[in-house]
């Protein structure tokens, strides 16, 4: 599989850009085959999308150590210390950036993480190629991020049929009603309405508003970005989101167990 991405003229193409560059040079140093090796001596992989079914909205809380449009948000980043207050407060997931250069992030992240707890992972990556799949299988995730605005039909589709063949779940991310289309195609579990637009790194809190609506009923959506507090949440699950995944608001938490709490904590209501 040649991996490449869809050019769209913004910054995003320079994150994947060095995000194939940085794929070539892990692949050298750890072969696929390697990874496929590794793989299959992984525990099975936890079920990502039932974990999002509660009866609240279910919060996937996130390790995040940096960001392209904040900077660095902390100077002591134990992932699997934070892993450990997330899930015995209440979180059904935990995502992790595993990107270094722009979220300062690592794989190792992710295994430190699944050592640490038991819940389901995601792995948070510029995912285009399937090294990048078996890596994050390799590394104990259950779940990996499509970015359906990162690249083709064609290359989508395959990744997505290999993160399942692995037996994880696709968290098949959209941010338009075009990329939203071209996701429902696939038919996944799971689609995560960004409301940050990666070319530009803008959050437009109407996104998920606009893109709900359109998502078929027997999907799982999950809405990104943006969400500062328990009303939020609320509102998200108004607009029929099963979980929300937060990752600065809860990095900059003075008191992270509440918090985690608070936002994990809200009774699913949809508006009628």
């Amino acid at each position: 599989m040649n991996a490449t991405f869809v050019r769209t003229g913004s910054v995003l193409d320079r994150i994947l850009a060095h995000k194939l560059t940085e794929v070539d040079e892990a692949r050298r140093e750890r072969p696929l085959a390697q990874l496929r090796e590794a793989c299959q001596g992984q525990a099975a992989a936890r079920d990502f999308a039932a974990a999002l079914r509660r009866d609240t909205v279910a919060l996937i809380a996130e390790c995040k150590q940096a960001s392209p449009s904040k900077g660095r948000l902390s100077d002591d980043y134990d992932p699997a210390r934070l892993a450990r207050v997330y899930a015995a407060n209440g979180a059904a997931a935990i995502s992790v950036l595993t990107d270094a250069r722009f979220f300062q992030g690592s794989l190792d992240d992710l295994v430190a993480v699944r050592s640490a707890v038991s819940v389901p992972l995601l792995c948070k990556e510029f995912v285009l190629d399937e090294w990048q799949v078996h890596a994050a299988r390799a590394s104990g995730a259950d779940a990996v991020l499509l970015i359906v605005a990162a690249m083709a039909d064609t290359q989508l589709a395959r990744l997505h049929a290999m993160i399942l063949a692995l037996g994880m779940t696709p968290l098949v991310e959209v941010h338009s009603e075009d990329e939203l289309e071209r996701a429902i195609k696939l038919q996944p579990r799971v689609i995560g309405v960004n409301k940050r637009d990666l070319k530009t790194f803008r959050v437009d809190l109407q996104t998920t508003a606009r893109l709900a609506r359109h998502v078929p009923p027997e999907t799982l959506l999950v809405a990104e970005s943006g969400i500062a507090d328990a009303r939020d949440v609320r509102h998200m699950g108004e607009l029929g989101a099963h979980a929300v995944l937060v990752g600065e608001t809860l990095m900059k938490s003075p008191d992270l167990a509440s918090s985690v709490q608070s936002l994990g904590g809200v009774k699913r209501e949809m508006l009628s």
